[in-house]
């Protein structure tokens, strides 16, 4: 317990308090969405690959400094670990998609268009924010850059495949009514090449040549700490921007809101405990451990709205569910992250560990 207490005394302010900053982040987008006249107009303005430019900025500097940590070398030692990458496309493409639609239709019966839009979003695995989650529990950043490479390769492939199976084919199947839904490959490849693509070429770029100029030592210790802020201010202006251009649709129907919140809230308490589980059980250290429960846990909410919008309007009810998404996903993940550290002395930690 000393050594936690010194660990969090020598944080910066930024990271003492960022449950209450991203709460502050939440409340003051919510508020300027729904008091300053045509702000969602102006954000909106400008969009990459249609997702508004002042939320792509964000995601960009939020992902760029914990890419440029991790350590490129060493990624060979995730890719063999069938132990990791094994359950992590499991938990992924099979366990996450079925566990959302069976929450969606046993708790959204009778409101069919946020039980759709509830499903665009278990199809959309997380590649984004996840990254942040992951580093701030001291999970295993070479593994998270991997399994989110995975991840993006697997969404590029399945997700419009996935989309007909979970709208169409298996609720025909159940005799349940049927959902269509067009997507575009290149849409969300488009998508991934953006938003992994940018940052982690730029990450790679920035180790590989300031290790090459100076040296890992001075890279790690006087580059990183540097740009490591970087990708919590970039955090929260995500943060503000997503919550400003949602905040009108959010306040003006809290019931529903309420209604779309209880499956998620499910979702990512059962996804994160169930991977947590299944780490521990094969034998996984803490970091990978870590890695494997965030990654599974975590979604695309940016595609899944995208995808809804597209689809099927933006005040439609599917793009609703997603914009809630974010709402529920961003607490509930930080405070995951306070019971993963919590969880962290039920590993024992290797001498090998420690020194890495």
């Amino acid at each position: 317990m000393t050594g936690e207490t010194g660990v969090v005394g020598k944080l910066s302010t930024l990271d003492r308090f960022l449950p209450v900053w991203i709460a502050v982040a939440m409340l003051a987008g919510l508020l300027a969405g729904r008091w300053i006249p045509g702000l969602g107009e102006v954000l909106n303005a400008v969009r990459v690959d249609g997702i508004s430019l002042p939320i792509a900025l964000g995601l960009l500097v939020m992902m760029y400094p914990v890419l440029a940590k991790v350590r490129y070398d060493r990624l060979g030692s995730v890719t063999g670990d069938r132990r990791l990458l094994w359950p992590s496309l499991v938990l992924n493409w099979l366990i996450g998609p079925a566990l959302m639609f069976a929450l969606a239709w046993l708790l959204l019966p009778d409101l069919p268009e946020y039980r759709t839009g509830l499903i665009i979003v278990g199809l959309a695995r997380c590649i984004a924010m996840v990254i942040i989650w992951n580093d701030l529990a001291c999970g295993d950043r070479e593994a998270a850059a991997v399994l989110v490479a995975l991840n993006s390769v697997f969404q590029v492939v399945m997700f419009g495949v996935l989309g007909w199976f979970y709208l169409a084919v298996l609720p025909g199947w159940l005799g349940l009514p049927q959902a269509g839904l067009s997507v575009s490959g290149w849409q969300i490849a488009k998508s991934v090449l953006v938003f992994l693509g940018i940052p982690l070429l730029a990450g790679y770029l920035s180790r590989r040549l300031g290790e090459r100029a100076k040296g890992r030592t001075w890279y790690e210790s006087r580059f990183l700490p540097k740009v490591g802020p970087v990708a919590l201010y970039g955090l929260l202006f995500t943060i503000v921007v997503l919550f400003a251009l949602q905040g009108d649709q959010i306040t003006s129907r809290p019931l529903d809101v309420a209604r779309i919140a209880l499956p998620l809230l499910v979702y990512f308490g059962l996804m994160w405990a169930g991977s947590y589980a299944v780490g521990k059980a094969v034998g996984l250290s803490y970091e990978r451990t870590t890695t494997l429960a965030f990654t599974a846990a975590g979604n695309n909410f940016e595609l899944a709205i995208a995808v809804a919008i597209a689809t099927f309007g933006a005040t439609s009810g599917q793009a609703l569910a997603g914009v809630v998404g974010p709402l529920i996903e961003v607490p509930v993940l930080v405070a995951l992250v306070y019971v993963s550290l919590a969880l962290r002395r039920r590993f024992v930690t290797t001498p090998a560990e420690v020194s890495s």
